[in-house]
C-alpha cells in the first residue's frame, strides 16, 4: 500500500510499504530525510511506536502520517495531529502547516478543491466539518472494502452470507449505473427549472407557471386582488383541496381576458387563497386554446402555433418562484382530483360538505341533477354513453366534460 508521510520540514515523502511492515522499518525508510533518533511518527494526532504495525494502528492505503522531530515539544507536535473523527487538533496550526507547502496546496486544489478552498480561507468550523467528512468517508469506504473481502471468503451455501452477495451485487449495478449515468447523461443530475412565461392577465403582466399536471388553471387571491378580478368571484364554488396540505377554494372567477404575445385569450380561474402560489396555467385553458408545449424551441405555442412565447430562463424566474413545483401539488379544480407532478399527490375538493369525488369513486350515475346534466349535453349532439362517461370522468363537472367532448 501507499502511505504519504509529511516531515517535520513540510516535505512530502510518498512510500510504498506492506500493510504489516512496523514502523520502526518505516523509519528506516526515512531515516535518509531525518537522523532515526529524531524520528516521531503521528497518526490521528497519537505517537506509533517503533514495535507496532502499520495494520495494528489503523494506518490504511493513501492515508497521511505525520513525521516530526523528538526535539519538538509534544505540544506543537499534537497541534498538527487529527481527532479520532478526523478533525484537527488545532485546526489554525493545521492550515498553517499546509498553506506553508505550495506543492502540497497545488496537489490538494486538484485533488480535493473545496477542502483546499477550506484551508486557505478563514472558517474554521468549515474546515473542521469537511476533515470530518472527509474521514467518514474514508471510513465508509474501508467497510465496503472489508465487507467485499469477507463475502469473498464467505461460505458459498451460507444462506446468510448469500443474501449479503446478492445485495453486493446488486448495489455495484447500481453504482454502474450511476456512473455511466453521470458520464454519458450528466445533465439528469441536474435541477430541472420549471415552465413559465409571461402573461398579462386583465391588464396586469405576471409570470405564469405552466403546468399540465394540474387539471385547472388557479389565480391567488392577492393576484387576483391584484389584477382587479376579486370583484367577480363567485363564491358558489367554495370548496377545500386535501393533498400535500390543505388550501381554501375560494370560488371561481368565470371570465377574464388575459394576454399571450400580442393575441388576447378568455380565461377562466379558481381562486386559491394559496400566498405561495400567483398564476398557475393548467390543462384546462392549455386545452381549451390548443396550446403546445415544445420544449425543442422551448417555447409555449398558443391557438396551433398562431402565437409562441418563449419560456424564462432561470435569471428572469424570481428566486421564490423556483419552488412553485411544490406549491403547484396543492392545486386543484373545482370539482375533481388533481395531479400535479405524481399521482400520489392526487386531491379531492369537498363542496357543501360532501365528498364531489363520491359520483365518480362510487360508481353511482343517479339523481336529478345528474341527469339533467347529461340531458344538456346529449341536447349539444353528443351520444348519452359518451356524456356519461365524460361526466364520470371530470366527477360530475359540466363545464370540463363539455370542454373535454368538444376537445376530442
Amino acid at each position: 500500500m501507499k502511505i504519504t508521510v509529511m516531515t517535520a520540514d513540510e516535505q512530502i515523502v510518498s512510500l510504498d510499504v506492506d500493510p504489516h511492515e512496523t514502523v520502526e522499518n518505516v523509519k528506516a525508510l526515512l531515516e535518509v530525510e531525518v537522523p532515526l533518533q529524531q524520528q516521531q511518527l503521528l497518526f490521528n494526532g497519537r505517537e506509533i511506536r517503533n514495535s507496532e504495525k502499520l495494520s495494528a494502528v489503523g494506518v490504511k492505503d493513501d492515508d497521511l502520517v505525520m513525521m516530526v522531530s523528538n526535539a519538538a515539544s509534544s505540544g506543537s507536535t499534537n497541534d498538527l495531529g487529527l481527532n479520532p473523527d478526523g478533525s484537527a487538533v488545532n485546526p489554525e496550526a493545521f492550515q498553517r502547516q499546509i498553506r506553508s507547502d505550495s506543492n502540497l496546496l497545488a496537489q490538494l486544489f486538484q485533488n480535493d478543491p473545496e477542502l483546499a478552498q477550506a484551508i486557505v480561507g478563514d472558517n474554521v468550523n468549515r474546515l473542521q466539518d469537511l476533515l470530518r467528512e472527509r474521514h467518514h468517508q474514508k471510513s465508509e469506504y474501508r467497510r465496503q472494502q472489508e465487507e467485499e473481502m469477507a463475502l469473498h471468503y464467505a461460505d458459498p451455501f451460507d444462506v446468510e452470507a448469500q443474501k449479503k452477495i446478492e445485495a453486493a451485487i446488486r448495489q455495484k449495478g447500481i453504482d454502474e449505473n450511476w456512473a455511466a449515468a453521470l458520464e454519458h447523461n450528466p445533465e439528469a443530475f441536474a435541477r430541472v427549472v420549471m415552465l413559465y412565461v409571461d402573461m398579462e392577465v386583465n391588464g396586469v403582466p405576471l409570470k405564469a407557471f405552466v403546468d399540465s399536471g394540474a387539471q385547472s388553471t388557479i389565480i391567488s387571491k392577492s393576484c387576483a386582488e391584484r389584477c382587479g378580478l376579486l370583484r367577480l368571484l363567485d363564491q358558489r364554488y367554495k370548496g377545500i383541496a386535501h393533498g400535500v396540505g390543505q388550501t381554501e377554494i375560494l370560488g371561481r372567477i368565470h371570465v377574464a381576458p388575459i394576454k399571450i404575445g400580442s393575441v388576447f385569450y378568455p380565461c377562466s380561474f379558481m381562486v386559491l387563497d394559496s400566498p405561495n402560489m400567483e398564476f398557475l396555467f393548467g390543462l384546462d385553458m392549455l386545452r381549451k386554446h390548443q396550446c403546445i408545449i415544445d420544449l425543442k424551441e422551448n417555447v409555449l405555442r398558443v391557438g396551433g402555433g398562431e402565437v409562441s412565447v418563449p419560456f424564462l430562463q432561470e435569471k428572469d424566474i424570481p428566486p421564490h418562484y423556483l419552488d412553485e413545483q411544490r406549491y403547484s401539488k396543492q392545486a386543484t379544480s373545482s370539482e375533481n382530483p388533481v395531479t400535479s407532478g405524481t399521482a400520489s399527490d392526487s386531491k379531492k375538493v369537498s363542496t357543501g360538505g360532501q365528498s364531489s369525488g363520491s359520483a365518480a369513486h362510487g360508481g353511482s350515475t343517479q339523481g336529478s341533477d345528474f341527469e339533467a346534466k347529461v340531458s344538456k349535453l346529449v341536447e349539444l349532439g353528443f351520444g348519452r354513453e359518451a356524456v356519461i362517461q365524460a361526466l364520470k370522468l371530470f366527477n360530475g363537472n359540466e363545464e370540463q366534460a363539455a370542454s373535454f367532448l368538444f376537445g376530442g
